[in-house]
């Protein structure tokens, strides 16, 4: 099994793909097989979630690319982008991954979140596609650069 440990900023050549879906980019510790049928094990540090086209290196020098897999997921497209801004407000209250683009937001598919956008009369089409979702504020950022802050958050409270 090769053994993957280190994500690396490279335009370094890649021996191998691994296509991945979201879930299994999220993992630090995965036992998989690469698309070319070689058993390779991910060892990364907590925390780190892989996007599409990022390349790590195992402990021997290999070199792969991670590939998003095509995933089950729903679309949603409009024409109002004040409409996509509420379905975003209301996707994001009830904490669901989202990937957001100038034209459409993607979510990984369910039935009964398509209901409540097509209620706001949005377009909402199920199809198959990479997942890549936002990061989010306070992890680390799709290519695993951290940024240190020196201003503090004030903290909120609900009551």
């Amino acid at each position: 099994m090769i053994k993957f440990s280190t994500r690396i900023d490279s335009d370094a050549d890649a021996g191998c793909t691994l296509t991945l879906p979201f879930e299994s980019r999220q993992k630090a510790r995965l036992h998989t097989f690469l698309d070319n049928g070689t058993e390779a094990g991910l060892f990364l540090p907590r925390g780190i979630v892989l996007r599409g086209g990022d390349k790590l290196q195992a402990e021997t020098g290999e070199i792969i690319e991670i590939i998003s897999a095509d995933e089950d997921v729903s679309t949603v497209t409009s024409e109002d982008t004040l409409l996509l801004m509420r379905a975003s407000y209301h996707l994001g209250n009830r904490h669901v991954p989202l990937e957001i683009k100038p034209a459409y937001i993607r979510f990984q598919f369910d039935h009964v979140l398509n209901e409540m956008l097509e209620h706001l009369n949005l377009c909402v089409s199920r199809e198959s596609a990479p997942f890549e979702p936002e990061s989010g504020a306070y992890s680390q950022h799709g290519h695993g650069h951290s940024h240190s802050h020196s201003h503090r958050h004030q903290q909120h409270t609900h009551e």
